[in-house]
C-alpha cells in the first residue's frame, strides 16, 4: 500500500499526500508568485505569494476531483478503491485490481479528463475573461494584468485543467490515455496481459521521447507547446523517466495478479504454523519462540480456539523492561480485530489485502477453524518458482 500523509476520508477513500507533494506545492507557488507580480505590480509581495498558494491548492483539489472520478466510476463497476495520493507529478487512484471487463476500464479511464475538461471550461467560464479569446496572442499579458484577483486564479486554473485533461489522454501507459488504449486493445485480444503489455511498450516510447525531448531542450532546442529551457527540459525528462518506471512497474503488476489468480490460497500457506497460549510471558516469547524459528507472528490459542495474533511489530510497543512480566494477551491482536481469509479464495486476493491492511501475514479460518497462515514471503516465494519454471520452459 502506498504510504503518505493521510488527511481525511471521502465516500470511503481515504486521501493522502505523499511527500513530494511539498515540494512541487512550493515549486507551483513561487511560479505563479512570480508570474502574479509581473502581471500585477501593485500587489504586496504578502498578496501575491497568498494568492499563489490559495491557486495551488485549488490546482490540486481539481486534481483530486479528477482522481474522484476514476474512484467512484470504479466503485461502481464493482471495483474497490482503498485510496487517492497525491504527489508531485499529480495524483493517482489506488485501485485494488484492474477492472473487470475493457467496457469498465473504459468508463472509469475516461471520466477523470472529462471531470477535468469540464472543470476547465467552467472555471474559464467563471473568470470573466471571454474577451481574452478574442485578442491576438500579444495583447493577453495586458488584459490578464486588467483582471481581478479571483478572475485571475480562475484564468489559470481553467486553462490548465483542459491542459491537464489532454496531457492525460496522451497514449503513455499508465497515463489515461494509455489505459483507453489498453481497453480497446483488451477488447481486440480479450486478453488483458497481452493488452497491458502493448501497452506498456508504447508508454515507454511515448517516456523515452519525453526523455530525449526534454535533453534536447536543455541543449537547446525549442519543441511545440514545450518550447526550450534548461528547467523545461529537465522537468519534461523527469516525467518520461517517472513514465517509463510506471509502465514497467504497471505491467509486472498485471503478470503478478495473472499467475496468482486462480490459485487458492490453500496451496501456498503456511499449514499448522507454531502457536503461542495468551499467558506466556513475552520474555518467552522473544526467548522460546521468536529467537529459536524465523516465524515473526503467532497465532494465539487457548484450548483450541483463536484468541488472537501476536507479532513481532506488537512486541516492538512494549517497553522492554516490563517483557518479564507482561503476557502475551496484552500486546496482542485480539480475534475481533484480526483479518483473515479462507482458503480458497485467491492468492491474488489475498496479496491484495495485505498490502491494505499493511501485515505481512493473514490467518486462514475455514469454519472458524485455523488452518495456517498466509505469508507474503510465501506468496512471493510461489511467484519467484512461478517465474523461474517459465524461463525454463522457454
Amino acid at each position: 500500500m502506498q504510504r503518505g500523509i493521510r488527511l481525511f476520508k471521502i465516500f470511503g477513500i481515504h486521501i493522502s499526500i505523499d511527500p513530494s507533494w511539498f515540494l512541487i506545492f512550493f515549486l507551483i507557488t513561487w511560479n505563479l508568485s512570480t508570474t502574479f507580480g509581473q502581471l500585477h505590480s501593485d500587489w504586496t509581495g504578502l498578496l501575491r505569494w497568498g494568492f499563489a498558494a490559495t491557486t495551488a491548492i485549488l490546482f490540486f483539489g481539481s486534481v483530486l476531483l479528477h482522481e474522484l472520478a476514476h474512484s467512484l466510476v470504479a466503485i461502481a463497476q464493482g471495483v474497490k478503491v482503498r485510496s487517492i495520493m497525491l504527489h508531485m507529478f499529480g495524483g493517482v487512484s489506488n485501485i485494488e485490481r484492474d477492472p473487470p471487463s475493457p467496457k469498465a476500464e473504459f468508463l472509469i479511464t475516461i471520466v477523470g479528463p472529462a471531470t477535468s475538461f469540464i472543470l476547465g471550461l467552467i472555471l474559464t467560464s467563471l473568470s470573466g475573461a471571454a474577451d481574452l479569446f478574442n485578442s491576438p496572442f500579444a495583447n493577453l499579458q495586458l488584459l490578464s494584468s486588467q483582471l481581478s484577483p479571483v478572475s485571475t486564479i480562475l484564468l489559470w486554473l481553467g486553462p490548465l485543467n483542459m491542459i491537464l485533461a489532454i496531457f492525460n489522454l496522451i497514449p503513455g501507459f499508465p497515463l489515461d490515455g494509455g489505459r483507453i488504449l489498453r481497453s480497446f486493445l483488451w477488447a481486440l485480444t480479450n486478453n488483458v496481459k497481452r493488452a497491458t503489455r502493448w501497452a506498456a511498450n508504447v508508454g515507454q516510447l511515448v517516456a523515452w521521447a519525453m526523455i530525449l525531448g526534454g535533453v534536447s531542450m536543455v541543449f537547446g532546442a525549442e519543441l511545440p507547446f514545450f518550447g526550450s529551457g534548461i528547467i523545461g527540459g529537465v522537468w519534461l525528462s523527469f516525467i518520461g523517466w517517472f513514465l517509463n518506471g510506471a509502465a514497467q512497474a504497471s505491467y509486472q503488476q498485471v503478470v503478478v495478479q495473472d499467475i496468482l489468480e486462480d490459485v487458492p490460497v490453500r496451496r501456498m500457506m503456511r499449514k499448522d504454523p507454531p502457536t503461542v497460549p495468551s499467558d506466556l510471558s513475552l520474555d518467552s516469547l522473544v526467548d522460546d519462540h521468536l529467537m529459536g524459528s524465523g516465524e515473526r507472528a503467532f497465532p494465539v490459542l487457548d484450548d483450541g480456539h483463536l484468541e488472537g495474533i501476536v507479532t513481532l511489530d506488537d512486541l516492538r510497543k512494549a517497553p522492554r523492561r516490563e517483557w518479564g512480566t507482561s503476557t502475551v494477551k496484552q500486546i496482542m491482536t485480539p480475534v475481533s480485530r484480526v483479518k483473515s481469509i479462507s482458503p480458497e479464495e485467491d492468492a491474488a486476493d489475498a496479496l491484495s489485502r495485505l498490502r491494505e491492511l499493511e501485515v505481512r501475514q493473514l490467518p486462514v479460518i475455514e469454519d472458524g477453524k485455523l488452518l495456517g497462515l498466509v505469508r507474503r514471503r510465501d506468496i512471493l516465494r510461489w511467484l519467484q518458482l512461478q517465474t523461474e519454471l517459465g524461463e525454463e520452459k522457454k
